[in-house]
């Protein structure tokens, strides 16, 4: 876990899949998630992430009727030591706009991006390796990342 000691004390953005993969216990991915979010528990870590990782989340508790899911995502996006979760500011928007522009993004993979950016965070822990590589955040993807 060189990769994780190497972030303590650092400022990460945060996308949905880790997350999702934490409380759902995703049998490949729970375990770097769980990594993560002990770091950020510990206060190793601050964590910032859009609104949009909230409305992501909700979806599925909320087409299955699964309210302690629902209301575990809320806890953990709203009210969690070290996570902090951010509204879309004209800021941030604009921000979004640009990444959109320039690489052509998708809208809520922008908005996470520029929230990140936009709360100082040097790293985005994300699985996508869809996302481009850009100069102010780290990609840290999941399944290029190690356990040990």
């Amino acid at each position: 876990m060189e990769w994780l000691r190497a972030l303590s004390g650092s400022v990460i953005g945060l996308d949905t899949a880790p997350l999702i993969y934490l409380i759902e216990e995703n049998p490949t991915y729970s375990r770097l998630s769980a990594l993560s979010f002990e770091s950020v528990d510990r206060g190793e870590l601050r964590v910032f992430t859009s609104v949009m990782t909230l409305a992501e989340v909700l979806v599925r508790p909320m087409r299955e009727g699964d309210h302690d899911l629902t209301d575990q995502y809320r806890k953990i996006l709203l009210r969690a030591k070290n996570i902090v979760t951010l509204p879309v500011s004209e800021a941030i928007a604009e921000r979004a706009a640009e990444l959109r522009a320039r690489h052509g993004l998708r809208m809520p993979d922008a908005i996470q991006l520029a929230t990140a950016m936009s709360s100082g965070a040097t790293s985005f822990l994300t699985n996508d390796t869809r996302l481009p590589s850009l100069s102010a955040l780290k990609m840290l993807v999941l399944n290029q990342l190690s356990t040990t």
